[in-house]
């Protein structure tokens, strides 16, 4: 199905909830509403004709003034793809989980939130997935400062390298 017809049918389901879908190459992506997201999500799912039975990945972004999750999904009976972004306030940014749709969804959400402090509401797991339970901040936000040592050891930050 192609990419406008699915916009079709979620706008006709969900109204303002869908923002606007941006034509980028390689994959335009469809703009939601992120109190919406499990909503649209389990829509796209559960719908015959539609069937997005796979989350392909789940990534946090650092645009600057907010945060977004992006949710790559597939549809392995109708070999369709979409692309959802949800974009967060920095100061709170907060997303229900798409963890009971979705189980991959467990280790890309846990990645996010400590990479990117996103909150995943009513995730069943959220322990840290790659840093250390005693790691301050988020490496991977564009404000992020390096410390300048771990546990008395001197790490190496990127502008070090150059």
């Amino acid at each position: 199905m192609e990419i406008n017809r699915i916009v079709e049918l979620l706008k006709d389901s969900f109204g303002d909830a869908i923002i606007e879908l941006a034509e980028t190459k390689p994959d335009p992506y469809l703009k939601v509403n992120k109190d919406r997201i499990t909503d649209i999500c389990s829509y796209l799912s559960q719908e015959p004709q539609l069937g997005f039975d796979t989350l392909m990945i789940l990534s946090g972004m650092d645009l600057g003034d907010k945060l977004a999750v992006v949710y790559h999904l597939y549809s392995l009976q109708h070999k369709h793809r979409i692309v959802l972004k949800a974009e967060l306030p920095k100061d709170n940014p907060a997303v229900h989980t798409v963890e009971s749709i979705w189980q991959a969804a467990n280790w890309f959400e846990r990645e996010a939130a400590e990479m990117y402090g996103i909150t995943f509401i009513d995730h069943p797991d959220p322990r840290k997935l790659l840093l250390t339970e005693d790691w301050i901040g988020c490496p991977m936000r564009k404000d992020y400062v390096y410390p300048e040592s771990w546990h008395g050891m001197p790490l190496k930050r990127p502008a070090d390298e150059k």
